[in-house]
Formats: structure tokens, sequence, C-alpha cells
């Protein structure tokens, strides 16, 4: 039975211009790097061997027609335990130029970015899921509000710990 995703492995133009951004813009760290052109790195806080890997296949190469011309990864996504940690993280993406926007799902709050290939990626919170409701099915996109999710919620709650679990005794 899948259990979730481990980890995702893309072709970028620098794996070691997206090994610095990873690095310095969302704080992971570096695995493996090397000695081919490649770079396996893990999030802060996992538990995995790695969650992202990069293979370089040259600055030659065009940007990534997906969703535009062809069929494609739309983005990979990120989780935070906190709102207080989702808005540190707004502030490092707005900083390096790599936030493009932010959506409130209700079942998540989001932001959207993009690394130095242009390749997209979220990063978000998820909503604890007492409070999903009847909405749990419902295609919502409304502006962030962080601050006054921050006060509803609390800047510290996670909802990382303690997933529910299935009756198989997986996270569900």
């Amino acid at each position: 039975m899948i259990r979730g995703m481990n980890h995702a492995v893309l072709y970028v133009r620098d794996a070691q211009r997206h090994r610095a951004f990873y690095e310095d813009v969302l704080g992971f760290s570096t695995v493996i790097n090397g000695p081919g052109p490649f770079v396996f790195m893990r999030a802060p806080g996992s538990a995995n061997h790695h969650d992202i890997a990069f293979f370089t296949m040259g600055d030659h190469l065009a940007a990534s027609a997906a969703g535009q011309q062809t069929v494609g990864l739309y983005h990979l996504a990120w989780e935070v335990a906190t709102l207080d940690e989702l808005d540190e993280m707004r502030r490092k993406l707005d900083s390096a130029g790599a936030l493009l926007g932010a959506s409130d799902h209700h079942f998540n709050k989001s932001l959207y970015c993009r690394d130095p290939d242009g390749l997209e990626f979220e990063v978000m919170w998820l909503t604890p899921r007492e409070h999903w409701g009847d909405l749990e099915d419902q295609p919502i996109v409304r502006p962030l509000d962080l601050d006054g999710d921050r006060r509803h919620f609390g800047g510290s709650i996670t909802t990382l710990t303690d997933r529910p679990r299935t009756d198989e005794g997986h996270t569900a």
C-alpha cells in the first residue's frame, strides 16, 4: 500500500544553483553532492534520506513548457509545521525574488514560488482537519490572510505531528 510521496527528482539546468537556492532560502541540507552532475537534499526536520534531487542538464536547455505547451508536473508542495514558519518562509521567498503569490484554500494556506529555473513549487501549512468541515471537497481559492489566520489558529499550532491514522495504521 502506498503511504505517501517520498521524494522528487528534477532535471534542472544547474544542480549547484538549485543546491544553493534550496540551502539558502528553504533551509535544506545537502546529503550527496556529486561526484557527478547531481545533488540530493533533505528538508529540515525530514526523516527521509533525501526529499529532492537535482540532475544538471545544462544551461542550453529551454525552460519547461509544462502547462503552457506540454503536459507535465505543475508543482511540488513543501509543508511547514506552523503558521509562524509559513510567515518566515514568505519573507525569505519574497526577499529571494521567488514568491509568486499566496492563497487560502481553507484546508491549507499556501505560498506559490519559482525556483532558479522557473519551476513552480508551493510552501504550505495544513489547516487542522477538524476545521475542514463541509468544505473539504470544495476547490477554494481565497486571498491569504496570514495575520488573520495566526490570530485564529495561533502561530505555533502544528499539524505535522499526530496525523489521523487510517484503520490500517497508516497516516491518512
